[in-house]
């Protein structure tokens, strides 16, 4: 056993080195070369062994039978020229001349065009069919032809002792051979098919098997799109079977805004090698009793090899497509911390320019003022002119006070540490005594201050001190940025079960471009951030911040109207009673913002709509 074994595998290591390079990379051709190699040499070892005895028996041989022998050894020299060059096709030709050789020589030695050796000539091209290609096959029934044309044409010989068989024994012979010829090709071409098909059945199982592994969809695509096959995946990626992807059930889940960037995907890789990538909205089937969801998948699609001009009802594009929505909403949390963060730069440069700015000019006006008043030369000031530094002294200290106090509030709702307190109190009257204490800062501007609160106004259930301060905030910006003989005007009212409190005023007004950004901390309509210093009007640009994060603690309501030259309204809704239901106070209100067509300060509260 030991002694066969070493025998196979040296005749194997043999066989090796005999296939050329050509065909080494590719198993089926290595085989079919091998199978070639083993016949071929086989017959001229069989050859090589008869020759002495027939040499031996018959002394000198005759042209014929001479030509015969030379026959039966191209093969062997087939079979070198394939080790050689590795041309199957022109190794199957020369080993097709030689066996088409041999049967003319034993048709002229067993009775010419009437010899039963003629039937080896119909298995030339068989043996070439089965064991080469197509070419070979072709080019080997060229050369039967030519045999049977030379078979015809050629005289018998006569008197060959041996080869004068009657025609009684001569037919039995080369048919039975040539039978057995047949069924050896078929029974090994049987043998291989039977190897290949379980080759193919399972690599199918393995490919069927890494299907139903893998959470990915893969789908097969004709030249239109359509789907062909899908595979298992569909029931995790679309909540669905298989089945019901096929022919348009694919197309008909995508979003329809993504169909023809879906389309002109699988339209470019069917005809350019690289694969494309799209992704697009899938809408996917939910569970028993659960409604579907829309999910983002991304679709890679690649051409199936020789594929470019597919029949139809092939497939002519393979895709593999998967669920990205977490990555799509990583990707969007990852572009929010990045304009977070920008935008969190933004606030503070704009910070440090306009804190410096609102710092620096009081306490230069403090400095400089209470040095003159503690200089020698104070004695000749009279006392008009010190109450005026002492005056100016004071605005500045109380602007800065103000500055910190905007500060501290800022921060105090941002963290979550503001002392929200709400209590019932008399909103009315809040609103009276806060239009008399700007009525000075109105009329030092020139700025008509009016005041319209409704008689039967209910008390209010909320901080009165954060609603003290956002009528504050409101009515001094409104006066600050209202000109000279302008109008501002404070309406209260009930709506329903909340409270409406709206400041309208004729001032400057803001760009339709900058209402985005207001409730900004340190944003100031119509100034960059690196604007501070040329800020037409004082203030830090936090009022409407603080605004914002007041009513946001008492989850109401923002809005802000405003154009250029048109002025600017601003309407603060809040419940009536702002601890129902409501223990924990919300984040900074969402500012809804829209444009003035013309100003409502001559035109009754009630008419004032948001028109954006």
């Amino acid at each position: 056993m030991r002694i066969n074994s070493a025998f196979a595998s040296l005749i194997d290591a043999r066989l090796t080195g005999l296939v050329h390079d050509s065909a080494a990379g590719d198993p089926a051709e290595r085989t079919r070369h091998e199978r070639f190699l083993i016949s071929r040499l086989a017959t001229g070892a069989v050859l090589m062994a008869m020759l002495p005895p027939y040499l031996l028996w018959r002394g000198v041989p005759t042209l014929v039978e001479a030509a015969a022998a030379a026959c039966l050894m191209l093969p062997v020299v087939a079979a070198l020229l394939l080790a050689r060059t590795g041309n199957l096709t022109l190794a199957h030709g020369l080993s097709s001349a030689g066996l088409t050789g041999l049967v003319v020589c034993l048709a002229s030695l067993t009775g010419g065009p009437t010899s039963a050796a003629t039937m080896w000539l119909v298995m030339i091209p068989v043996e070439a069919l089965l064991a080469g290609s197509h070419r070979a096959a072709l080019l080997a029934a060229a050369l039967a032809m030519l045999g049977a044309l030379a078979v015809a044409v050629i005289e018998p010989a006569s008197g060959f002792g041996f080869f004068a068989w009657p025609a009684a024994l001569a037919m039995p012979v080369f048919a039975i051979t040539a039978i057995c010829h047949v069924l050896a090709l078929s029974i090994e071409h049987r043998r291989r098919e039977g190897r290949w098909s379980d080759r193919l059945q399972a690599a199918t199982l393995r490919d069927a098997l890494l299907l139903d592994a893998i959470d990915d969809l893969v789908t097969w695509h004709d030249r239109n799109g359509s789907v062909l096959k899908a595979s298992p995946a569909a029931r995790s990626l679309a909540g669905t079977t298989p089945d019901v992807l096929e022919g348009r059930g694919l197309f008909n889940r995508v979003h329809v805004s993504d169909r023809p960037a879906f389309l002109t995907a699988l339209s470019d890789a069917a005809v350019q090698a690289q694969p494309v990538t799209v992704q697009f909205r899938l809408h996917a089937a939910g569970g028993p009793g659960e409604p579907g969801r829309v999910i983002w998948a991304e679709m890679r699609a690649h051409r199936v090899p020789g594929a470019l001009r597919p029949a139809a009802g092939e497939a002519a594009v393979v895709a593999v497509t998967r669920d990205v929505s977490e990555h799509k909403r990583r990707a969007e949390e990852l572009d929010q911390a990045r304009a977070a963060a920008e935008r969190a730069d933004e606030v503070k440069s704009r910070f440090l320019a306009t804190v410096s700015h609102e710092l620096r000019t009081p306490l230069n006006a403090i400095i400089g003022f209470s040095e003159m008043l503690e200089s020698e030369s104070t004695l000749a000031l009279g006392p008009e002119r010190r109450r005026e530094y002492a005056g100016i002294i004071h605005s500045s200290g109380r602007h800065l006070l103000e500055v910190v106090n905007a500060l501290l509030d800022m921060s105090r709702i941002q963290s979550g540490n503001f002392d929200y307190a709400p209590e019932p109190f008399d909103l009315a009257g809040l609103a009276r005594g806060i239009c008399d204490l700007m009525q000075i800062r109105a009329d030092q501007g020139g700025v008509r201050l009016r005041r319209e609160i409704a008689a039967d106004l209910p008390d209010v259930t909320a901080d009165a001190r954060a609603c003290r301060q956002m009528l504050i905030n409101l009515l001094s910006n409104a006066v600050k940025f209202t000109p000279r003989g302008g109008d501002v005007v404070l309406s209260v009212r009930r709506v329903f079960d909340r409270v409406e409190m709206a400041v309208v005023d004729t001032g400057i007004g803001i760009a339709e471009a900058d209402l985005p950004r207001l409730g900004d901390p340190f944003f100031q309509a119509g100034l960059g951030v690196g604007a501070a210093y040329g800020r037409p009007h004082e203030g830090t640009g936090l009022g409407l911040s603080v605004v914002r994060g007041l009513v946001g603690l008492h989850h109401g309501e923002l809005a802000v109207e405003s154009s250029p030259s048109c002025g600017t309204r601003v309407v603060v809704t809040l419940p009536l009673d702002c601890r129902s239901g409501r223990a924990v106070p919300g984040g900074p209100a969402p500012i809804r913002t829209g444009t003035l067509a013309r100003s409502f300060v001559d035109e009754a509260p009630a008419t004032m709509r948001l028109t954006g």
